[in-house]
């Protein structure tokens, strides 16, 4: 039978329905266009320009790990509120050990180090919240709160003097002039969304995030695959510490103090589901991308910081407006 042929067996309007919950699904890299193309009108000479391009997606490396971590979470039906608290604890413990403890550690180890910390935080998050039943909620705002004090507890000045290979990560280039971290990036966010596309642990996590019960039934060992999501969660939000790190040239007490809402607001942006089961990676990049151009175009517009603060804000109580309006279009879409 043709192609033809069996089209005219099927409804005329299945084509459109498709096409409209794809458009849903995807509609970040639509308001993307929209945004740049604003920003490139209102700043000709200098928002669409290489370099200009080539900072924003520097700048938006580090956030885009965060926000990986915070959509994996989500995907399986979790969130985790200590996100950026790993991210900051992370760093400043890595860069503490490297810069005051043991000065002569190599760049490899620090690396490894940091890495280790935000698993292991990860760790604990994951098993609290599937094997001893806390709430996600409480777990995560219990550990948001406990390693934002913790990082002051190491130090409350910043760690300088770090290994080269250690800030090379986030602040070093490669093929001339292109930054490290944009490579990392791109590669991290392909290989995550290949992994849960194709693996057989990426099918567990998507079913876990759809119906918990419904995948036990399946087979699915649910608590352990929660407890992998948020030490692979931890994992990612150390290394936007690390990428942090690099881009600022040192360990701050205040890294990642401020990337919990972006992060989140990117993943909502990008089409992750609240309810988890649904959503692609991909999205979330999209949606930090967004954000970045968000900012980017008001500071050169020289708009008051505090006002930019705000927009992100604004940004976010949109994207949960949209969110909650999709929604109910698409599950009217898909009962009919």
């Amino acid at each position: 039978m043709s192609t033809i042929e069996l089209n005219k067996l099927l409804p005329r309007d299945y084509d459109k329905k498709a096409l409209i919950v794809l458009l849903m699904d995807n509609l970040v890299w639509p308001l993307l266009v929209i945004v740049f193309a604003a920003f490139v009108y209102l700043l000709p000479e200098t928002f669409l320009t290489v370099r200009n391009i080539q900072f924003l997606l520097y700048s938006s490396a580090a956030l885009g790990m965060i926000a990986l971590a915070e959509s994996l979470c989500l995907i399986s039906g979790n969130f985790d509120l200590s996100v950026g608290s790993i991210a900051g604890f992370s760093a400043m413990f890595a860069g503490t050990f490297m810069a005051q403890w043991y000065p002569s550690t190599p760049g490899l180890a620090g690396i490894a180090l940091i890495l280790f910390v935000g698993g292991f935080i990860g760790m604990m998050n994951g098993f609290s919240i599937s094997y001893l039943g806390v709430n996600p909620f409480l777990q995560t705002l219990s550990f948001l709160i406990i390693f934002q004090g913790g990082i002051l507890i190491l130090s409350n000045t910043s760690q300088t003097n770090l290994p080269e290979l250690y800030t090379y990560v986030g602040g070093g280039t490669v093929f001339g002039d292109i930054p490290f971290a944009i490579l990392l990036m791109i590669v991290v966010y392909a290989f995550t969304g290949l992994a849960l596309k194709y693996s057989r642990f990426g099918t567990k996590v998507y079913a876990v995030g759809g119906n918990t019960e419904a995948a036990e039934e399946a087979g699915i060992n649910t608590k352990r695959v929660v407890l992998y999501v948020y030490i692979i969660s931890g994992v990612l939000s150390a290394l936007g510490g690390l990428l942090f790190t690099g881009f600022l040239g040192a360990a701050t007490p205040t890294l990642g103090e401020s990337s919990l809402f972006p992060a989140f607001a990117a993943a909502v942006i990008g089409g992750i589901s609240l309810f988890g089961g649904r959503g692609k990676v991909l999205g979330a990049l999209g949606g930090v991308l967004l954000l970045g151009t968000v900012e980017a175009g008001l500071v050169q517009l020289r708009v008051d910081p505090n006002l930019i603060r705000t927009t992100t804000g604004l940004v976010l109580f949109a994207a949960i407006l949209l969110y909650t309006y999709i929604e109910g279009y698409r599950s009217r879409l898909l009962a009919e």
